[in-house]
């Protein structure tokens, strides 16, 4: 069945012109540990400073000292153009990391044009745990306006390998700001 737990949102952080965006456990009236054994990030019109740059993810062990956890990750797309036609599902290579320390891919070549986004959400499972390595989910949807003109769907999923406790979180894009946008924290109970 379903988990039937309550959803609670414990932070909500705006991007202007954003290096970065960290939720850092114990910082900010940030939660990122054993309170909730899922957390969840939505992210609601994320749009670059830079044209066609990707935006990333990485975690931290040290409370946002550095971020570099080794992570391994799988990525797949879909698209669709507005004439109808590039309708494809598609594994993507370039979007996976194999026991990486990079940040990893969640929305790819997103535009910076007035019109264009990103939205989506990831998931962080059992991030507290000193036992097992640390499994997430990310679907993130785009818009890319240049000459392209389609939609695509990211998803991708993977797990930082490491037993210690990841205890921040950081957002930025591959280059350039983060424009504009929100990013909201929420956690999950399992009862």
């Amino acid at each position: 069945s379903l988990p039937t737990g309550a959803m609670t949102l414990i932070k909500t952080q705006t991007a202007s012109s954003s290096a970065t965006i960290s939720f850092v456990h114990g910082t900010s009236d940030v939660t990122l540990d054993s309170t909730y054994p899922i957390y969840v990030f939505k992210f609601i019109n994320i749009h670059p400073a830079t044209d066609s740059t990707h935006f990333t993810f990485q975690g931290s062990i040290n409370g946002g000292s550095s971020y570099g956890v080794t992570m391994t990750t799988t990525s797949f797309q879909t698209n669709h153009k507005e004439d109808g036609s590039g309708a494809d599902l598609y594994y993507w290579t370039g979007g996976d990391l194999a026991q990486s320390t990079s940040f990893q891919r969640l929305a790819v070549y997103v535009d910076n044009d007035a019109d264009s986004n990103s939205c989506g959400e990831l998931y962080l499972f059992n991030p507290s745990s000193t036992t097992f390595v640390k499994h997430f989910t990310a679907r993130m949807s785009l818009n890319q306006d240049a000459s392209s003109k389609m939609l695509l769907d990211n998803y991708t999923a993977g797990y930082f390998n490491d037993t210690n406790d990841i205890n921040a979180i950081q957002f930025k894009m591959a280059s350039g700001n983060i424009d504009a946008g929100i990013i909201k924290l929420y956690g999950i109970k399992d009862s």
